[in-house]
């Protein structure tokens, strides 16, 4: 079913507004930490993964491997990430966090935390969980669509 003019702009309008809210809030919780808000979300990243490759980062971050290559260096030399031969192929680099790294992981959440729960102080969990699903199913139709319109690109690049 076609999405209407007006609901399509009113729906990128509240994304928009969304992304300022979010970014102002990363950028608040990184400078507390006295991190940059692309280095904690590769943090994040790493908590949820566990041991990924440098390509894996930059794919889940939807982003190019050279900007994922910077994040993750400054990670390394601020010794919170670690770069090691993969096991299985030891031409690529496996990264992981240190115990630092994850200590930082852990504080940033629980500024994140506190941060959500003044903020929806008066939303019930059920409203909390009703919003999460909603904003994933926004992300999925978004991400896909945009996965459909690279698909030609990358197929002729072959």
């Amino acid at each position: 079913m076609p999405v209407s003019p007006h609901s399509a702009r009113d729906l990128v309008q509240s994304l928009e507004e969304l992304s300022r809210a979010q970014r102002e809030a990363g950028t608040l919780v990184a400078r507390d930490l006295e991190l940059s808000r692309a280095t904690l979300g590769v943090l994040h990243l790493l908590t949820r993964c566990g041991r990924v490759q440098l390509t894996d980062v930059a794919n889940r971050l939807r982003v190019d491997v050279s900007v994922a290559s910077r994040q993750v260096s400054a990670l390394v030399d601020s010794g919170l990430v670690l770069r090691t031969v993969d096991d299985d192929d030891r031409r690529a680099r496996t990264l992981k966090l240190t115990d630092a790294g994850r200590d930082l992981a852990e504080a940033s959440f629980r500024r994140i935390d506190i941060l959500v729960s003044e903020a929806f102080s008066d939303w019930s969990e059920q409203d909390l969980a009703d919003a999460t699903s909603r904003i994933r199913s926004v992300a999925a139709a978004l991400t896909s669509t945009h996965d459909r319109a690279l698909a030609p690109e990358e197929i002729s690049a072959r």
